[in-house]
This record gives structure tokens, sequence and C-alpha cells, in this order.
């Protein structure tokens, strides 16, 4: 599993969140764990390949947003009881 994390500028509300959660979901359809916050300013997901870090910055910077950096690392799954 890979986390690609995304650096942000532009959001305002909690729309602006929603609106970039959903972009990310249309541009890479087996997202999962999709999240955005306007605060630290990025957005985040998980997923089982890498992803084409340009035409995802693409599709965020056409919402009218700016995607600043698109950092992906190894994501481990964690459960209640140490890895699975």
């Amino acid at each position: 599993m890979i986390r690609t994390t995304l650096k942000i500028e532009g959001m305002m509300c909690g729309m602006c969140e929603v609106h970039i959660c959903e972009t990310i979901r249309k541009a890479v359809p087996t997202a999962k764990k999709v999240s955005a916050s306007r605060g630290k300013k990025e957005a985040s997901f998980v997923s089982e390949e890498a992803v084409d870090a340009n035409a995802l910055k693409d599709a965020i910077n056409a919402t009218g947003y700016s995607c600043l950096s698109v950092e992906s690392s190894p994501f481990e799954r964690h459960c209640l009881f140490g890895k699975r």
C-alpha cells in the first residue's frame, strides 16, 4: 500500500475539502481513505499502486486550487493488536 500526501493551497471551508476529495476520487478511482484538511493545507489517500503525480497535480490545479507537491510513501495497515 502507498500513502500519497498532497500539499494544497486555496482550501477555505469544508466544501473545499469535499471538492478536493471528489477530485482525488475521480482522478484515482482506486483511492481509499481519502481526506483533506484546510487547516493543514493537505490531502491524503491510500492506494495499492503508486499514482501519476503529474496527472494528480493537474487534476487538482484544474479545479482552481494549487497543488504545491505530491509525496508518496509506503503505508502499513495496523490493527488493534499489532500488524496484520
